[in-house]
């Protein structure tokens, strides 16, 4: 089992945990193809994570699973914006904390289509 971290990434955890969910258990090298045409910066940083813990265990990603795929909030950068009338307000500008597990194993993540293909002998 191998491991890859990014710290410190600033993008929202709430969002990167929308494409996290949708790759754990999947075959990684089906994982980094989907990841590759979903439009969203979660999406380049996490397939960026994945294919780092495949190469830290010297795997292949035909045969490597994602065995976990964790985002964590970090700390929180506040910057101030002037408004009117000499008043400033707040913007958050939340940070990640990308954390990808792998293992050696061929199942893959089994979807709607796969299944009906399945049922029907395909």
């Amino acid at each position: 089992m191998s491991k890859a971290l990014l710290r410190f990434v600033r993008l929202s955890p709430t969002k990167a945990r929308l494409i996290a969910r949708q790759i754990q258990g999947m075959n990684a090298e089906l994982a980094i193809a989907s990841l590759e045409f979903t439009p969203n910066k979660a999406a380049r940083v996490l397939s960026k994570v994945v294919a780092s813990a495949v190469a830290n265990g010297s795997l292949d990603a035909k045969s490597a699973l994602i065995v976990s795929c964790r985002v964590d909030a970090g700390p929180v950068l506040r910057r101030s914006i002037p408004r009117a009338k000499g008043r400033a307000t707040a913007i958050r500008k939340p940070t990640s904390h990308v954390f990808v597990e792998v293992a050696e194993g061929k199942e893959m993540k089994s979807s709607k289509s796969h299944k009906k293909n399945q049922a029907e002998g395909k």
